[in-house]
């Protein structure tokens, strides 16, 4: 068993972007990634080694979220994730890509819940499949083809409403 430095040295990166991809708020995912592990210092003995450590550690990590999210008395959707895109400003360019991503947002939510888990994990927490499969105890194929049906079905969303528009 490894000590706990060598798991924070190693796995900080993977639970900071888990984390991030739940609360896309930079500080607040310090702080959770933090606990985090000292919770996982605290409950090391009794890690039974039934999952790779990362899984564990981002088990936890979520466990944390939630936790917090119960305490705050508050739910965080992907709809929040719309209200809290940032207003670009005198940036014509900048306007089209906020909105052509709040779209992305909108499509996202309309499909199921392990598919946007997924998608959200690969293009904002950057995580390869890999990472994603073994965080949602899947293999690294079963996150691809999950993220690959996904985009299919963005796309068949996005073609749908240019139709509805013409």
């Amino acid at each position: 068993m490894q000590n706990i430095e060598d798991i924070y040295n190693q796995y900080f990166g993977v639970v900071y972007k888990y984390l991030l991809c739940l609360t896309h708020d930079d500080n607040f995912t310090e702080e959770l990634t933090q606990d985090t592990f000292f919770k996982a210092l605290k409950s090391l003995n009794s890690f039974k080694g039934d999952c790779k450590i990362q899984v564990w550690l981002c088990q936890i990590a979520k466990h944390l979220w939630f936790d917090e999210l119960k305490r705050r008395k508050r739910y965080t959707s992907l709809e929040d994730e719309e209200d809290n895109l940032v207003a670009f400003e005198n940036t014509e360019l900048m306007v089209i890509e906020n909105e052509n991503r709040r779209k992305l947002f909108e499509n996202i939510k309309k499909l199921d819940k392990t598919t946007q888990e997924v998608i959200l994990l690969r293009i904002n927490g950057d995580l390869s499949f890999k990472e994603i499969g073994e965080i949602l105890g899947k293999t690294e194929t079963w996150a691809r083809v999950t993220f690959y049906r996904g985009k299919q079905k963005l796309k068949e969303v996005e073609d749908y409403g240019k139709e509805k528009t013409m």
